[in-house]
């Protein structure tokens, strides 16, 4: 019996050896100087800026067509759902053609349905509009990161926390561009049409500069996460329920728990963004001066540290200390997860971003559902004390993986 166990030990090991060395064969074919850094950045600039031109368009949209919340509510999810379903379809996606043919494409049919969004006649037609963009968001999503962890990898220092950062900064400027443009009397469709264009020009310029990656070993790109790769998933999952809960009941919590204006109720969430944002962009510095496993403990530790804050402190301004400490603690643990998955065995690089992906949506899009029907039951502060938890338990996990690594 030992010698048999020894034996399939062996073969596990040789069949890990294998997919890892064709791998790295595959990988030497690239050469990635700083065209290709910047493109990789980019990458997450796109979506970032695409979503963001849709986000003001929504108010526009339920005014003209005189639609109600829920209606509008069911339209939303569209995008939610679509790109769920998809991710895994991203990840075959990037292993047929390549990561860079399906950004390019996917970059360009986000700019040309912005415009559609902008001008649609009916609600039908907008759901399945927002199905093609979920579809869109789910397949750049998975193919932005495998380009981000080989680009990280191959050039060999750590960029994957600006490349995230790029994201908020792709959101910053579209919403400032729009209210710019909304301000100076144009029409949303026209409005459309220059954001379009800006996409598009992005895509033609730095779209050469992406990796036209595919896995070269045989295992399926849509394969269930397995070994370590599926506790790296659930610790992206913890992290996107987090700034999701943030996102979605953060206004609520204040508003009802803590009696703060509405008006002001935005606030915690716009501090929490903006701390991410900085904290992303200098957080290859910080990741690279504390060390992946003290930036992911101590970013677990400082957001449940903010959670705890926010429940505990009642006067408003001191609350947003909280939302601060939110923001600079979960900005780099998904960053460091993805950049991580380059050193795991137990899957190929394009596999383990696809499942990562997918976990981690599952955090985003059922979580603050969920999140939603246990606050009907027990309160919406008993919530945020459950979210507080989960970020303890995460620091106990990073560390257990962690060791696993080593």
């Amino acid at each position: 019996m030992i010698c048999i166990y020894r034996s399939l030990s062996k073969i596990k090991k040789m069949k890990r050896g294998l997919f890892v060395s064709l791998e790295d064969k595959e990988l030497m074919q690239f050469k990635v100087g700083k065209k290709e850094q910047y493109a990789a950045r980019m990458a997450f600039f796109i979506p970032g800026f695409a979503i963001s031109t849709w986000a003001p368009m929504i108010p526009m949209i339920k005014e003209r067509l005189h639609i109600e919340a829920d209606i509008l509510g069911l339209l939303l999810l569209c995008i939610g759902i679509s790109a769920f379903i998809v991710i895994p379809i991203g990840g075959l996606l990037g292993k047929k053609f390549g990561c860079k043919k399906v950004m390019v494409t996917t970059g360009s049919l986000f700019a040309i349905v912005l415009v559609a969004l902008s001008c649609l006649p009916n609600v039908w037609s907008y759901a399945i509009c927002l199905i093609v963009v979920g579809a869109i968001m789910g397949c750049i999503e998975v193919c932005m990161n495998i380009n981000a962890v080989v680009v990280e990898k191959l050039s060999q220092k750590r960029m994957m926390s600006s490349m995230h950062g790029f994201w908020s900064v792709g959101c910053f400027c579209s919403a400032g561009l729009f209210s710019i443009l909304a301000k100076m009397g144009l029409d949303v469709f026209f409005i459309a049409i220059i954001h379009c264009l800006i996409i598009l020009a992005i895509v033609i310029f730095f779209g050469r500069y992406f990796l036209d990656y595919k896995s070269a070993n045989s295992e399926s790109a849509i394969a269930i996460p397995k070994g370590i790769v599926v506790l790296f998933g659930i610790l992206a999952c913890v992290s996107f329920l987090g700034e999701g809960a943030i996102m979605d009941w953060g206004g609520v919590f204040l508003a009802e728990v803590k009696d703060v204006e509405l008006s002001l109720a935005g606030v915690g969430y716009a501090v929490f963004s903006v701390a991410m944002l900085i904290m992303r962009l200098i957080g290859d510095k910080v990741v690279q001066f504390l060390g992946e496993e003290k930036a992911v403990v101590l970013g677990s530790s400082l957001a449940g540290l903010g959670f705890l804050w926010i429940i505990i402190i009642d006067t408003f301004y001191l609350m947003l200390v909280g939302f601060v400490l939110l923001g600079l603690g979960a900005a780099n643990i998904v960053p460091v997860l993805y950049s991580l998955l380059q050193y795991q065995k137990d899957m190929p690089i394009n596999a383990a971003v696809t499942a990562v992906t997918c976990m981690g949506y599952t955090g985003v899009i059922l979580g603050p559902a969920i999140l939603g029907f246990i606050a009907q039951g027990i309160g919406i502060i008993s919530v945020f004390y459950l979210l507080m938890i989960l970020f303890i338990i995460q620091v106990v996990m990073a560390k257990y993986v962690f060791n696993r690594l080593k």
